[in-house]
């Protein structure tokens, strides 16, 4: 198993149901490839350091995914095409890290999604 972190920043002019949709198809794509969430965090809309594409501001996204796959190819080109998506990135996490957060368990099985 191996741990990720993946963070999305979604165009400051998408509605909720825009948001929670790329949300989603991450999640089904994730399923698909046998993993699983094991915890989204929504930071919010926060001002860019400089404009990116003209924009201002995004909403922010952090997604914890465990999966058995070597990497999420499919994730990234998915978010690559998307319009609505200004920026992705995706970071696999050292396995200590991940297991002090509680993404493995002690026998270094998947930890249950909350």
């Amino acid at each position: 198993m191996r741990a990720y972190e993946l963070m999305i920043i979604v165009d400051e002019d998408a509605d909720d149901a825009t948001l929670n949709s790329v949300v989603d198809n991450v999640g089904q794509l994730v399923d698909k490839a046998g993993g699983t969430i094991a915890s989204t965090d929504h930071w919010g809309k926060r001002e860019f350091a400089y404009k990116i594409d003209h924009k201002a501001a995004g909403f922010y996204v952090v997604l914890e995914i465990v999966t058995d796959a070597a990497d999420l190819g499919e994730v990234e080109r998915v978010l690559r095409l998307a319009d609505e998506v200004v920026r992705h990135k995706v970071m696999r996490l050292p396995d200590k890290e991940a297991k002090r957060r509680g993404l493995f368990s002690p026998a270094g099985e998947e930890a249950k999604p909350t």
